[in-house]
């Protein structure tokens, strides 16, 4: 399937554990720092810099040259969401509509996306190079006083893909869906 940002919650609630999903549109990037900047913000009352209605945001800690004005994204790969797991009702409550990451996450983000209206998207790791042909542009960057991968990047992707329904808004989770499989066939060896 392939969807615009930002997203709508109707599209991402007719999402299905299993599904190839393939992205246009602004990506942000967000690693642990900017989890709680974004908290930070909020906390404070002040303004987000980017809005977060229908939004994605990506695990990233992309490797970028440039300056202002003129970034270049040399590579952007996942890193492991479950870091994250804190921060997923509060995400989703700013209306965030999508995840990507690599890993999966836990019980927290399975319940938050059910009450929200959002999913996790795996992104294949090791793939760092392939997921940067699909950045066509690096808009801009905020709080790079964090470090490069902490800041969050603004990214415009055209067909960024193909991404796998890992978590979606039904209860339906495709690691533990795994693990229980596992599971049962160590049980019954």
């Amino acid at each position: 399937m392939h969807l615009q940002t930002p997203l709508q919650e109707r599209e991402v609630r007719d999402l299905r554990v299993g599904d190839t999903v393939y992205l246009t549109g602004i990506v942000l990037t967000a690693r642990d720092m900017a989890h709680l900047r974004l908290r930070q913000l909020v906390q404070e009352g002040r303004s987000l810099p980017e809005s977060m209605e229908g939004a994605v945001i990506f695990h990233a800690g992309p490797v970028v040259t440039g300056r202002e004005g003129a970034y270049h994204l040399e590579v952007i790969g996942p890193t492991t969401s479950i870091r994250m797991e804190p921060h997923s009702d509060f995400i989703c409550g700013l209306g965030v509509r999508a995840v990507v990451g690599k890993g999966g996450m836990g019980p927290g983000t399975v319940e938050a996306f059910g009450r929200h209206g959002a999913v996790y998207l795996h992104a294949a790791p090791g793939c760092a190079v392939k997921h940067s042909q699909a950045v066509v542009a690096v808009e801009r960057a905020h709080w790079l006083e964090l470090g490069m991968p902490e800041a969050m990047w603004v990214l415009r992707v055209r067909d960024w893909g193909p991404l796998v329904v890992g978590i979606d808004s039904h209860g339906a989770d495709l690691v533990r869906e795994i693990r229980e499989r596992g599971a049962a066939i160590v049980a019954g060896i």
